[in-house]
């Protein structure tokens, strides 16, 4: 072998390779909802915790299990990464499976040693998959032992969280195997008091039967306390969310800049819109972004209503007014930044109104309040 040759290769030897750039948790969370596999087990093989957590749902096998992606998940897993870590908003990975329905990832989780209960009162799965309707995962999780009378922690059962929500069919699988519907959570409510204050009323009779069910309905609506309404933000606003966060962290500010511009109008068009459909003026007690934690990859929004009913929803909306006044300020100052060339601080300000809207609404579970 040639002496150049040698020194080459001696060279090569003893040079060590260059270490790949470990991810911020922004980067992170892209690219792991992305599904970028090759990325993932490169972070890992250059010293990546196999449980680091992303700025939004958390480790890679929580954001595997939000996406339904197994692959991404037995990566992690194959690392040594905790399957029943709980992430700062108290949720594991089998809880976001269950809210996005995807079984094959819930099935996955069991089998690989996920705990279908949790110790005290935590949210657990079933709660998680009984909210959001999805009836296959409510029966997977039934079968394998999920405990039908968990605790959320206020006293919530899963039985109450399909009240109300309305899914009435989950409502009497639960039913048929034996939920209690004299559990009273920390607020006073039970199954058929969440029922009949949304207007559910079919499972309001399932729950209480035939003669309690006709004593309730006797009672005045208002006596059964103001229920919080939820309108999807529409599909064009999510869509640009989403858009919008990739594009911040990719480093394209400008484009970011119209994406924000471009969803908060879409947002204020379809409350105008339904506003007027509706016939009245309904105050806004917050903006609440799933996945929570404004997930970049598929975040999803919604703006909760107060029903105008009494003095409490009258508080509401000043509250909503008074919230709705910071976030027009904040979104002043966007505007003035990006005048100005300033693209950095008009992302921060843009983020600081979103912020403004979310106040603190009551929420459903997917948030990082829990009702």
């Amino acid at each position: 072998m040639h002496i150049f040759s040698i020194l080459l290769l001696l060279l090569m030897a003893f040079t060590p390779a260059r270490a790949a750039t470990l991810p911020d948790g922004m980067g992170f969370s892209v690219a792991i909802e992305r599904g970028d596999l090759s990325l993932a087990r490169e972070w890992l093989d250059a010293g990546l915790a196999p449980d680091f957590e992303g700025d939004a749902i958390g480790t890679g096998v929580m954001i595997g299990a939000w996406e339904g992606n197994i692959p991404m998940m037995e990566l992690f897993v194959s690392r040594g990464a905790d399957i029943n870590k709980t992430n700062r908003f108290g949720e594991q990975a089998l809880l976001h499976a269950a809210w996005k329905g995807g079984l094959e990832a819930v099935r996955w989780l069991v089998e690989q040693g996920a705990r279908l209960n949790r110790d005290g009162r935590q949210w657990a799965a079933l709660h998680y998959a009984a909210f959001a309707g999805h009836a296959d995962v409510v029966g997977y999780l039934l079968e394998r032992g999920a405990d039908l009378n968990a605790l959320s922690s206020n006293g919530s059962t899963p039985l109450m969280m399909a009240a109300r929500e309305g899914k009435e069919a989950i409502a009497k699988s639960l039913l048929a195997v034996g939920a209690r519907t004299d559990i009273v959570n920390d607020w006073g409510d039970d199954a058929l008091r969440w029922a009949m204050r949304y207007n559910n009323l079919r499972i309001a009779r399932a729950v209480s039967g035939s003669e309690q069910f006709s004593k309730a309905a006797a009672q005045p609506a208002a006596s059964w306390g103001p229920p919080q309404r939820s309108q999807a933000v529409p599909d064009r606003a999510d869509l640009l969310l989403t858009q919008a966060r990739k594009m911040e962290a990719a480093g394209r500010r400008d484009d970011a800049l119209k994406l924000y511009q471009a969803a908060i109008a879409a947002i204020r068009r379809a409350d105008a819109v339904a506003s007027k459909a509706a016939g009245q003026t309904r105050a806004v007690t917050g903006m609440v972004i799933s996945a929570q934690r404004d997930k970049p990859g598929a975040q999803s929004a919604a703006l909760n209503y107060s029903t105008p009913a009494g003095e409490a929803e009258s508080r509401d909306a000043g509250a909503a007014a008074a919230r709705a006044d910071v976030a027009d300020d904040w979104l002043r100052r966007a505007r003035e930044f990006e005048a100005a060339g300033r693209r950095k601080e008009a992302l921060q300000a843009y983020r600081q109104a979103s912020a403004a809207l979310r106040g603190p609404a009551p929420a459903p579970p997917y948030s990082p309040v829990h009702p």
